[in-house]
């Protein structure tokens, strides 16, 4: 298994049209409670084991770090995990802010 690429345009065409979609954010706690993706997780070693437990599987699942480089190896680390249709969200939070703004929550 491994994880696919994900473009914040499709990303946004997604949760435009309120397609099914897990969101997790893998910064800092204080930049994601600064900012993250409306309708993110923040998923960490504290909360890692429940998301295992609990998220679906066959969901999408959308990896988000700030500059769309951490969120590759933890979409792989995902997608070993039993996710089936994992994503790395390229450009990061950074590029999401600045193309999505109506998207970015607190």
């Amino acid at each position: 298994m491994s994880f696919k690429h994900l473009d914040t345009d499709t990303l946004a065409q997604w949760l435009d049209h309120e397609e099914e979609v897990t969101l997790v954010d893998i910064r800092d706690p204080v930049s994601f409670a600064d900012a993250h993706v409306v309708g993110a997780t923040h998923l960490d070693n504290v909360s890692l084991t429940h998301f295992l437990e609990s998220a679906p599987k066959q969901q999408p699942l959308v990896v988000v770090c700030y500059h769309g480089h951490s969120s590759q190896g933890a979409a792989g680390w995902l997608a070993e995990q039993g996710f089936s249709d994992v994503y790395s969200l390229d450009g990061g939070f950074t590029a999401w802010q600045q193309r999505h703004p109506e998207w970015v929550g607190q």
